[in-house]
């Protein structure tokens, strides 16, 4: 069978089994078993096919989903978050658009706690814009930055989409991690010079009010006891991976064990929220392992049908430069982004573009992360933008999909700026696995 007709093959009957209703892993799994009973000679395939995706559970790599997830979970249910929040909102003061830029300060520091864009996204959503609408905030001033912010958990360490997309690359998940601490730190920058332009141009999208003035005793307070504790997980986890004294894995444990610490020390942790937390982090744990047996089973099928050495001898056969490559990888992403979710581009685009990738000469860690930033962009491209959706279900009565579609664009630009600098300057990326 040719190339390209195996590969039509099993990508057809992954989405004919989704268009069907079947859930991801499970239609790969399937469509998986097909593939294996054509082209690795009936049960004996199948079951050396299994073997091998049973096999790439047992990675070590895999560790640290769980743990980041954990992590998370215990930052939301025991308050931890809202803390942080609070105390962000009181030390802006007086401030034109204060609301706006807590949201990406204090959204930032939540999403690198949490590692979720859909749980920032939430909270977020929940905490913010009912506060903010009753300030006058025009809807662009409130939904924007959120959606904005809550895909900074994508590329933020812990980031466990981040995790994931290493173990099906294949490639340094410490490396990953660290890669994305600075160009994150550059996009939360980007957000907060978007508010103030905002706010330059439209003075009555973000009205200021009066706020209780506040002594610099207690401002030093606040900052000792809500902001940096949280903050301090964050730093010495990464500090950890990048001076070599954590592996990705203890540092997941340690942040895990750290968040659990705050929340018995600020007695917040109770029975109840200790078990949400759990079943929140097995529920996901679960989909993510399932996801990848399917993803390393599929690998294997794309190589031993010949579908991935063809694809990479025709894509490279074209007279495109890698950089006109990467804009076609990076725009099929964006396309797959309007109407799947991000874990199933992974599955599909992964064991595709990676070995594309290598052969064109690209760095496979700072790849990765502008494949993580192409998954970021489409979670907030309408129409079906994931967190567009998270947006809708936590907004309040009377904002429209058009509304929020609205307030996404001008971060989705900051976003694509930041892909561009990562392209000029790579060292933005590299620089931080390089120690």
């Amino acid at each position: 069978m040719e190339w390209y007709a195996a590969l039509g093959l099993l990508l057809g009957s992954i989405m004919l089994l989704m268009a069907a209703g079947m859930p991801v892993a499970l239609a790969f799994l399937a469509a998986n078993i097909i593939g294996a009973w054509i082209f690795m000679g009936g049960e004996a395939g199948i079951t050396q096919l299994l073997n091998n995706g049973f096999g790439s559970l047992t990675s070590f790599a895999l560790v640290p989903i769980p743990l980041f997830l954990l992590m998370g979970e215990l930052f939301f249910f025991t308050g931890l978050g809202s803390r942080m929040f609070n105390a962000i909102d009181k030390l802006l003061g007086r401030l034109p658009g204060r609301l706006s830029y807590v949201t990406v300060i204090g959204g930032t520091g939540f999403s690198t706690l949490s590692g979720s864009s859909m749980g920032s996204t939430a909270l977020l959503g929940a905490l913010m814009v009912p506060e903010m609408n009753a300030r006058g905030y025009k809807k662009h001033m409130s939904i924007g930055p959120i959606l904005g912010t809550g895909g900074l958990a994508i590329i933020i360490p812990p980031s466990a989409l981040a995790v994931l997309l290493a173990t099906l690359a294949r490639i340094d998940v410490g490396a990953l991690l660290i890669a994305g601490v600075i160009p994150g730190l550059i996009l939360a920058g980007l957000y907060i010079a978007t508010i103030w332009l905002q706010v330059r141009i439209d003075p009555d999208a973000a009205p200021a009010y009066d706020v209780p003035s506040m002594g610099l005793a207690e401002k030093l307070r606040l900052i000792l006891r809500d902001v940096v504790p949280m903050l301090s997980v964050m730093v010495i986890t990464v500090a950890g991976m990048i001076g070599g004294i954590f592996t990705p894995s203890e540092a997941a444990a340690f942040g895990a064990l750290g968040v659990l610490i705050l929340a018995v020390a600020y007695r917040c942790l109770s029975w109840e929220n200790l078990l949400k937390s759990i079943d929140g982090a097995l529920r996901v744990t679960l989909m993510a392992y399932l996801i990848v047996f399917g993803s390393a089973t599929f690998s294997q099928l794309l190589a031993f049908s010949g579908a991935s050495s063809g694809l990479i001898d025709w894509a490279t056969g074209f007279d495109l430069s890698p950089l006109a490559m990467l804009l076609v990888m990076f725009a099929v992403l964006l396309l797959l982004g309007m109407f799947m979710e991000q874990i199933s581009i992974m599955l599909l685009t992964v064991p595709i573009f990676f070995p594309l990738a290598q052969g064109l000469g690209f760095d496979p860690i700072w790849f990765a992360l502008v494949m993580l930033l192409a998954l970021e962009i489409s979670f907030t491209t309408p129409p079906f933008g994931l967190l567009l959706f998270v947006m809708k279900g936590v907004a309040p009565a009377g904002t429209s999909m058009r509304d929020i579609y609205t307030s996404a664009f001008p971060f989705i630009g900051c976003s694509m700026f930041l892909v561009f600098l990562l392209i000029v300057f790579p060292g933005l990326a590299l620089w931080l696995p390089s120690l």
